[in-house]
């Protein structure tokens, strides 16, 4: 009933945040009973959701820093966060895939603790590769002259990066190797 600028950002932003609270934990629950059917876990899909969760919130904590105080931006766009999530969750998710089901294989021969380990020893150089590649890709958005493209350019590009050198080499890894063989719960195959 109400026309205008004003209006039809408030209706933007509105539907924006109700698609946040909708589409992302849709998301996360089918990401999570697809990895827990590709791996024949509960506990190692949990814990790489909650990665990608918290790998999200740094690069959008960090991304907040630097539009405000390093770029000056005026606002985000509404549907920023959101396509960002899609594309940070999805990423992530691929390269835990890679991670996790060579480690899976490799803990079912050796041990949980030394299958987690060979598995980034073999998985660690493609995915470190592949991350840099695909940051850069998504960097190379952030020179386009709109602020909806650079922004969502650096936070893809900081948040690959993060997924990359954090999450996927340092805190999964350690999280599994901590856990031992209860981060395969249910499989009774793989020991410590």
């Amino acid at each position: 009933m109400v026309g205008g600028q004003a209006a039809e950002a408030l209706d933007t932003r509105l539907t924006s945040e109700r698609d946040l609270r909708v589409i992302l934990p849709t998301i996360l629950v089918v990401i999570l009973l697809v990895l827990m059917l590709l791996l024949r876990s509960v506990l190692a899909p949990v814990l790489i959701i909650l990665a990608n969760v918290l790998s999200f919130a740094a690069t959008m904590g960090l991304s907040a820093i630097v539009f405000n105080h390093v770029f000056d931006f005026p606002g985000t766009d509404a549907a920023v966060p959101l396509l960002a999530f899609v594309f940070l969750v999805a990423l992530g998710v691929d390269y835990s895939i890679f991670l996790m089901s060579r480690a899976r294989e490799e803990s079912l021969l050796h041990g949980s603790r030394e299958g987690i380990r060979r598995a980034l020893a073999v998985t660690g150089g493609v995915i470190t590769s592949a991350g840099i590649v695909l940051a850069a890709t998504f960097a190379a958005l952030g020179v386009i002259p709109l602020i909806f493209l650079a922004q969502l350019a650096f936070i893809v590009a900081a948040g690959v990066l993060i997924d990359t050198f954090v999450v996927r080499s340092l805190l999964i890894p350690g999280l599994i190797g901590d856990i031992g063989r209860r981060a395969w719960w249910p499989s009774r195959k793989i020991r410590d």
